[in-house]
């Protein structure tokens, strides 16, 4: 990936990042602001209930106290306390007070328990409560919630109790009205939310006991886990319902539990609240993120293109000029168009090209007269051998004149036999520059690398084993299988026979020459190895320049001509050498030189020349 990609990329998701950062918070903020809001409510709500249900108890309360104030009553107490007294007159009391103090509920007990008139179950005359005998202090109770049975069903019941004294004996007065929907309807309710009461008044949960101020509830039965719930904990409890595919739907209800004056549960008031408007304002900042983060991403790509070109431009110039200097145009310049820090450092770029080129040219003067030097030195110092023995043959014959003929005859064949020789010796060195010279082109083809080192070896067993000459023990580590390079084979072959002449030389005292091939990495790898006196750092560091040898005989052209070789092959080669560890020459070649390795066409030669 570029860095203008990279670039882009981060202001893009930087961008977006803050975006869903901001959205995300947001959203947190909104829903525990909306659930604060929704349990303040709820509070609110619950709060009004209770008010509500403090209300009509005393309401209820002071009704009862009413019939128990009521001087027909007073005379009921008194008559039923006298001996014999027949409480079956006062049967169908009951109903006729319930109806003038508008309960639901009125039950007339007597001083045992015993039920002496009910508005709501006559029939129940001489039923004892005896649950109402064992409070003594009624008068200064409020009211509470019981369990009412019915001639057919269980109600749930606001009640108060007040009593009549009359000597030792009391009179009960059980006073009260159903905790229903009607009592749901005298709840003021906000926008949005809903109560509900469930009558806990039967083993399993039973639907139908579940209203609200309008009547029955719909789809009761998914409160049944939340009632359940309270039941078996009777505390609090809050859960999110679904009542459909929709999550606009979806309500919180809180469920607080209603008990008896035995800290029974007999009711739960469910207060629900829409999260409508939670949802409709989520599903809103989620739009508007979507807007903005759209929005904000086209705001990335645009300044991150301009940013990005503004910073990538100068450098991809920079990448560009240097791609110049490394493939030998010096010379190359960047456009300076700013003073900030990337025109300092494209004028830092041409002044450091420009330097380069100066001391480039001074380096190509400096080592061109050196290299002069050199070549007249080894030229010097090759052509000093056979001239020094060329004048004293000229030498000899001219004394040789000064003698009889058959003298002459004698010192000038011999004289002409030097001559020749050393004339040949000459013409082999003049040859062995004139090949360094004009290297010819490689003439690329598959060649078998094993195939060639055979062919080199055996050219050299005559010498392995020379007369008067300590051996040498050749010894071959050929991989098999391995891979035919596309190389010239005929001057691969020059420069193996050069490395194995080099080791030769290398081995006065005799030893091992080790050839080794090898395959790895899309390479073929050709390593010859001796056990000579081995080389200093120094002479390894100089060991490829032309015309330089650590012989005492030699043009120091050999290794120089294996090196150009091995460069026009697209090829590396490596000396590793220590004194007194021998030598190992290591060459690498690709299987397929690239084209940009492949050297230029040289001026025609003929394969001839070359061999």
């Amino acid at each position: 990936m570029s860095f203008r990609a990279k670039l882009l990329a981060f202001f893009t998701l930087t961008i977006v990042g803050a975006v869903t950062l901001v959205a995300w918070g947001v959203t947190i903020y909104t829903r525990r602001a909306f659930e604060q809001f929704d349990a303040e409510r709820t509070a609110a709500l619950v709060a009004q209930f209770h008010r509500e249900f403090t209300q009509q108890g005393d309401e209820i309360a002071n009704r009862v106290q009413g019939i128990a104030d009521a001087e027909a009553t007073l005379r009921m107490a008194m008559d039923l306390n006298r001996p014999q007294s027949d409480a079956s007159q006062y049967y169908n009391d009951a109903r006729g007070l319930a109806q003038t103090q508008q309960l639901d509920f009125l039950d007339i007990v007597g001083n045992d328990g015993a039920l002496i008139s009910s508005s709501e179950w006559p029939a129940r005359f001489g039923y004892k409560n005896d649950w109402v005998a064992a409070t003594e202090d009624w008068n200064s109770k409020s009211a509470f919630l019981q369990r009412v049975e019915l001639p057919e069903n269980v109600d749930l019941g606001l009640l108060a109790v007040r009593v009549v004294r009359v000597g030792e004996k009391r009179l009960y007065l059980i006073g009260g009205r159903r905790l229903n929907q009607d009592f749901l309807a005298t709840l003021v309710l906000p926008t949005g939310m809903r109560a509900m009461l469930y009558r806990n008044l039967e083993v399993e949960f039973v639907p139908a006991e579940l209203t609200d101020s309008s009547g029955a509830v719909a789809q009761a039965d998914r409160l049944a886990s939340l009632i359940a719930e309270v039941r078996s904990k009777p505390k609090d409890t809050e859960e999110i319902i679904e009542w459909g595919p929709d999550a606009a739907d979806a309500e919180t209800f809180d469920a607080i539990p209603l008990t008896g004056r035995q800290n029974d549960l007999l009711g739960v008031l469910l207060v629900g609240s829409s999260r409508r408007n939670l949802v409709g304002l989520i599903n809103f900042i989620r739009s508007l993120t979507l807007l903005v983060g759209g929005g904000a991403i086209l705001l990335a790509l645009a300044l991150g293109w301009w940013v990005s070109a503004r910073v990538t431009q100068p450098i991809e110039a920079l990448a560009q000029g240097a791609r110049e200097v490394a493939a030998g145009r010096w010379n190359a310049r960047v456009d300076v168009r700013s003073e900030d820090e990337f025109g300092q450092l494209a004028t830092a770029f041409n002044d450091m090209t420009r330097q380069l080129a100066e001391q480039r040219e001074h380096l190509v003067q400096t080592e061109r007269v050196a290299a002069w030097r050199e070549l007249a030195r080894r030229l010097a110092h090759e052509l000093k051998n056979p001239l020094f023995p060329l004048q004293l043959t000229l030498e000899n014959l001219q004394r040789a004149r000064e003698q009889t003929a058959e003298q002459f005859d004698e010192i000038f064949f011999e004289s002409m036999a030097t001559l020749r020789a050393e004339l040949d010796n000459l013409k082999k060195i003049v040859g062995r520059f004139s090949d360094f010279a004009k290297m010819p082109t490689p003439e690329f083809e598959p060649v078998n690398l094993n195939d060639t080192v055979r062919s080199a070896v055996k050219l050299f067993e005559p010498q392995f084993g020379a007369v008067g000459r300590p051996p040498i023990l050749p010894e071959l580590y050929l991989a098999d299988g391995i891979a035919n390079p596309k190389a010239d084979p005929v001057l691969l072959r020059r420069a193996l026979e050069n490395l194995i002449v080099n080791s030769l030389d290398a081995m006065p005292a005799g030893g091992t020459l080790t050839v080794r091939t090898s395959q790895f990495n899309g390479s073929v790898r050709l390593e010859v190895a001796d056990t000579g006196a081995g080389l200093t750092p120094e002479e390894c560091q100089r060991l490829f320049t032309p015309y330089y040898t650590s012989k005492r005989h030699g043009t120091g052209l050999g290794l120089a001509i294996v090196q150009s070789v091995v460069s026009d092959h697209g090829g590396k080669i490596s000396v590793e050498s220590a004194p007194g560890a021998g030598t190992t020459f290591k060459i690498e070649l690709p299987l397929d030189p690239p084209q940009s390795a492949r050297p230029p066409v040289r001026p025609a030669n003929s394969r001839a020349d070359a061999a």
